[in-house]
């Protein structure tokens, strides 16, 4: 009996997944977990600096899951990650902040729903962590970035120094933009 060849499908990498304008002078990165209430304020104020600096930063969320105090951070890394093979991301990013109380893995594939999802597998490649490697990845470029903390940004791979408040970010892309604006050709990705 002859195998069938298993078709292999590309993994769209949290590497590869912004919101914002792709062409926007400012990439603004963030390395994070879903569990970490800084990290859900950090992404408020994320939403506040997209609406402000419209079409001038794009933003991108990397995984830093800090699975000694947040055991279900992993989880919900690898569900965003799965989300992104849908198109979701965003959808289930924004979803898991919402419910960083709540994030069991039968909590997962109700969320997954409620973004949009309707991939049938979607609970088996949770229990089978097949996006652990993405998440994974995140976690070791952070970590080999210096990252000790969460949430960390990076504005056009500079990371920033102090607290990630709205008025220091809202200043320090200011910054960057005056920079751009001098160097218009060079773009950093964290």
């Amino acid at each position: 009996m002859a195998m069938k060849a298993k078709e292999l499908v590309p993994v769209i990498e949290t590497r590869d997944v912004f919101v914002g304008d792709k062409n926007a002078p400012i990439t603004l990165v963030e390395f994070g977990e879903y569990e970490n209430d800084d990290c859900a304020k950090a992404n408020e104020v994320v939403k506040k600096l997209l609406e402000d600096f419209d079409g001038k930063v794009r933003f991108q969320f990397r995984h830093f899951p800090l699975t000694r105090v947040h055991q279900r951070s992993m989880k919900a890394g690898e569900a965003s990650v799965a989300a992104s093979q849908a198109g979701k991301f965003w959808e289930m990013h924004n979803i898991l902040f919402d419910n960083r109380r709540q994030l069991g893995t039968t909590s997962l594939k109700l969320y997954s729903k409620e973004a949009g999802i309707k991939n049938k597998n979607f609970l088996d490649e949770l229990l089978n962590s097949t996006y652990g490697w993405q998440v994974m990845n995140d976690l070791n470029e952070g970590i080999d970035k210096g990252i000790t903390d969460i949430p960390a940004f990076f504005i056009n791979g500079e990371k920033l120094a102090g607290k990630p408040t709205y008025e220091n970010l809202s200043k320090n892309i200011q910054l960057a933009l005056r920079k751009a604006k001098r160097k218009p050709a060079s773009r950093q990705r964290a």
